[in-house]
């Protein structure tokens, strides 16, 4: 049977979070990719001039194989969403691979699946995600069991060739690299809080959601 694919939707979801899984892990062969939320629908992204069509609700896509979660602004008022939870628990029990970008991961976290495990997620996150009971660690991509889970926002897209790889083969994660041309040359080296400026750093920890979290 074809694998089954479902990134996750919810309003103010980062868009990048969602669609560099699917450029990549939606490679993935013969595999069905759908994009799932509590209503089918336009959704929109953290920008609100972008929106990505759910043309599943939760409940039609029950037991998928594999779970991706994005993260983004709209991830905080999600923390407490029964329904999301509940599902994400429930498609856990029988998927493949749950996974994560950006602070996806607090929200897999919220539903008690990565306790006790290895995980990472946005830089600024990394402390919430931690007492949730995860071990947060600041890797790119960091796999515990079937857990696979993304730093922030770019991330993704290492995390959906990683996962490629290890289904399909180096070879046809190595193929979808190159016909997408993934090849980082960023301008700047300041993609970490460890490279960039001091001041860029402490000045978005200062205006972090998270700080009070």
């Amino acid at each position: 049977m074809s694998p089954q694919i479902a990134i996750v939707l919810f309003d103010r979801f980062t868009a990048l979070d969602a669609v560099g899984p699917y450029e990549t892990l939606g490679r993935l062969p013969g595999a069905e990719t759908v994009f799932v939320a509590e209503r089918t629908g336009p959704v929109r992204t953290d920008t609100g001039s972008l929106a990505i069509v759910a043309d599943r609700t939760l409940a039609e896509v029950p037991d998928p194989d594999i779970v991706i979660v994005p993260g983004g602004p709209g991830q905080t008022p999600q923390m407490d969403n029964a329904a999301l939870l509940d599902w994400l628990r429930t498609a856990d029990a029988t998927s493949t691979w749950t996974t994560s970008v950006c602070t996806g991961s607090l929200l897999l976290a919220a539903a008690g699946l990565l306790r006790g495990r290895r995980a990472t997620s946005h830089w600024l996150a990394l402390d919430t995600l931690g007492r949730y009971g995860a071990e947060a660690t600041g890797e790119r991509v960091v796999s515990d069991g079937k857990y696979v889970t993304a730093a922030g926002v770019s991330a993704g897209i290492d995390m959906g060739l990683t996962l490629l790889g290890r289904i399909a083969g180096d070879e046809h994660a190595q193929a979808v690299q190159l016909l997408t041309e993934y090849d980082p040359q960023p301008p700047y080296d300041a993609g970490s809080p460890e490279k960039a400026p001091a001041h860029l750093v402490e000045e978005f920890r200062a205006k972090s959601r998270f700080v009070l979290t």
